[in-house]
């Protein structure tokens, strides 16, 4: 469809929005005028990660319309337990490096945990995909951050129409590294048949809640490794995830394309466009979560997502449907055997040097790392 026909339909359906012409500059204005000091017990990741959508949702409401490039855009914000023996062992392995870097700075350390918690991460995926660990393939994870930095900054770009084919530094920079990681999985495959391998948080851990998991994990737990079963027992662990994803979801929008004309919420969206759904905004509206939205509070999910809030089906941390993230199972997995483990041998304070920074890399991610100083209890 035609983009000025496009336009007209989506204005005659009360729509409000601009085209793609104005948005780089639009996108500026709004990052600019961004507030940088906002408190850490302050939580809208939107306005921290996509202050652009933040401010033109505000201005425009909850349903607008934009352009990315040609691609036109509605954003809407309207209201695996097999794997545990590989978590254990990667939880052991970052638990003795913690242990030997406290030691080495006199019983207390700064440490920027978020680096370690990515390593703790590719361990655990090496472990299963590969058979080994993620010393052994930490070249192929430092190749993925470098992909995933230059496709982040690619984002915005990449619905103009022949911006993937040209020769852009970029594109030639994620070409030559898509093409190294393959050759380097292939080569850890092929030794790995040949051989015959083996089988294959912030401000939210800190204060009181830091003490009731503690508390939590060692009755439950009673100083082992957590297993499936005891993983299952620890409900203020499942609350304190619960809420920080709410707070910090993985990805803050979610994404489909009308492939047909459809009705959606009293409109028509034509084919071929996109339409946004702003997962932060719907994870923090007042409407839906109180009046204490914006707030760390792991209490409202004392009765699991469905009495969390006034509609529980607008919890989507991973996304929805059939494009709902696949590896979420694991992910939780690590996060409930890691943070067992480590508030029993560990207590937490935040560094001087931290900065309450989030920002967009594809995931959410702290923007300055996590600074946090880690005591050996």
């Amino acid at each position: 469809m035609e983009l000025h026909i496009l336009f007209k339909v989506v204005m005659s359906l009360g729509v409000l929005g601009f085209l793609g012409v104005f948005l780089r500059l639009s996108i500026s204005e709004a990052v600019a005028k961004a507030d940088t000091n906002r408190s850490p017990a302050f939580h809208d990741c939107e306005a921290d990660v996509f202050p652009f959508l933040d401010s033109w949702r505000k201005q425009y409401g909850d349903v607008y319309m934009f352009a990315l490039g040609n691609t036109q855009t509605l954003s809407v914000t309207d209201p695996d337990m097999g794997m545990y023996n590989l978590i254990q062992e990667s939880t052991a392995t970052l638990v003795n490096r913690w242990e030997s870097i406290i030691e080495n700075q006199g019983g207390i350390a700064d440490i920027k945990v978020d680096q370690h918690l990515r390593s703790f991460a590719g361990d655990v995926i090496s472990r299963a995909c590969f058979g080994s660990n993620f010393s052994r393939n930490k070249e192929i994870f430092s190749r993925l951050r470098a992909l995933q930095d230059l496709t982040s900054k690619a984002v915005l770009s990449a619905n103009i129409p022949g911006m993937r084919l040209l020769p852009t530094k970029i594109n030639r920079a994620r070409r030559a590294l898509e093409k190294e990681l393959r050759t380097l999985i292939l080569k850890v495959v092929k030794e790995r048949n040949e051989v015959g391998g083996k089988n294959n948080l912030l401000q939210t851990l800190l204060h009181e809640w830091q003490d009731h998991l503690r508390a939590e994990a060692h009755q439950v737990c009673k100083g082992q490794i957590p297993n499936v079963d005891m993983v299952l027992k620890m409900k203020q662990l499942a609350m304190v995830i619960h809420e920080t994803l709410r707070l910090y979801p993985s990805s803050v929008l979610t994404t489909r394309e009308a492939l047909e004309d459809k009705k959606f919420g009293g409109m028509i969206v034509p084919k071929g466009v996109n339409v946004w759904i702003g997962v932060t905004r719907l994870h923090t509206d007042p409407e839906i979560w109180g009046p204490d939205a914006y707030k760390f509070n792991p209490e409202r999910f004392a009765n699991g997502v469905t009495g969390a809030c006034k509609q529980p089906h607008l919890y989507i941390p991973f996304g929805f449907g059939p494009r709902v993230c696949p590896g979420q199972n694991l992910a939780l997995a690590e996060l409930k055997v890691l943070i067992a483990v480590i508030v029993t041998k560990f207590s937490f304070s935040l560094s001087p040097k931290y900065l309450h920074k989030p920002s967009l890399n594809l995931n959410t991610e702290p923007g300055t790392g996590v600074d946090l100083l880690v005591k050996k209890l």
